[in-house]
C-alpha cells in the first residue's frame, strides 16, 4: 500500500451529510490537541495533507481521505472546553452518527497523549467503543516527549488507567520522531489484506 498516495477527498460538517460507507476506512478519534493532524501527515508523509492548527478545537468536520480504495477518517477532536455548547453538540452528533452508520470499518485509531492519564473524555471513548464492539487501537501521541524511563512508566500505568488496558493494543508514537509510525502502517495493511482475502 503506498501511503505516499494519499489524497484528501471531501469534509462534511453535519451528521445527515455523511456517505454511506462503500470502502473499508480506518477512523481517527482524540481529544483536541491530540496532535491527530500531524500524526495523519506523518503516516502519509505529507506536510500539510490534515491541516494542523494552532488553535486547538479547529477540526470541526469529519475529513476523509483516501488511499487506493481505503478510507482514511479524521473525526473531531472532542473535549475543548473554549467551543459553544451547540458546536460541541454538532461534533458529538457527527461522531455518534459516523459509529452508529454501519460503516466498513477496519480499525478505529484512539489518540490520547502519552505524558498524561487518559480525561473522562479519553476514558468513555474507550468504554464507548468497548460497548459498540467497534476495533480500534491506542496510539499514544508525542511520545518523544519522553525519556525511555518515563515512557516504561506511562505505558505501565495506561494499562491500568483505560478500561480493559491489559487487553488493548496500545502503539507509543510520534510525529516528530515518526515512532511507532510503521506499526501503525503494518496494522492497516494487515487488515486490508485479511479484507482482501
Amino acid at each position: 500500500m503506498n501511503f505516499n498516495q494519499a489524497e484528501f477527498l471531501t469534509s462534511y460538517g453535519l451528521s445527515s451529510q455523511l456517505p454511506k460507507s462503500d470502502e473499508l476506512e480506518f477512523a481517527f478519534a482524540g481529544r483536541s490537541n491530540v496532535g491527530k493532524s500531524s500524526l495523519i501527515n506523518k503516516l502519509f508523509n505529507r506536510k500539510a495533507l490534515a491541516k494542523v492548527s494552532a488553535v486547538p478545537g479547529k477540526t470541526a468536520t469529519i475529513n476523509f481521505y483516501r488511499v487506493e480504495n481505503v478510507h482514511f477518517v479524521d473525526l473531531p477532536g472532542y473535549g475543548y472546553a473554549k467551543v459553544a455548547k451547540s458546536e460541541k453538540e454538532r461534533w458529538a452528533a457527527l461522531i455518534e452518527k459516523y459509529f452508529g452508520d454501519d460503516r466498513n470499518l477496519g480499525l478505529v485509531f484512539q489518540l490520547v497523549d502519552m505524558r498524561h492519564p487518559p480525561t473522562k473524555l479519553d476514558i468513555d471513548m474507550t468504554n464507548y467503543l468497548i460497548e459498540c464492539e467497534l476495533p480500534f487501537a491506542v496510539v499514544l501521541t508525542k511520545a518523544d516527549k519522553l525519556n525511555k524511563t518515563q515512557t516504561k512508566e506511562r505505558l505501565a500505568a495506561i494499562r491500568k488507567e483505560l478500561p480493559y488496558g491489559e487487553q488493548l493494543t496500545i502503539l507509543p508514537c510520534s510525529s516528530q520522531t515518526g515512532a511507532g509510525i510503521e506499526e501503525m502502517r503494518k496494522l492497516i495493511e494487515e487488515i486490508v489484506s485479511q479484507e482482501m482475502d
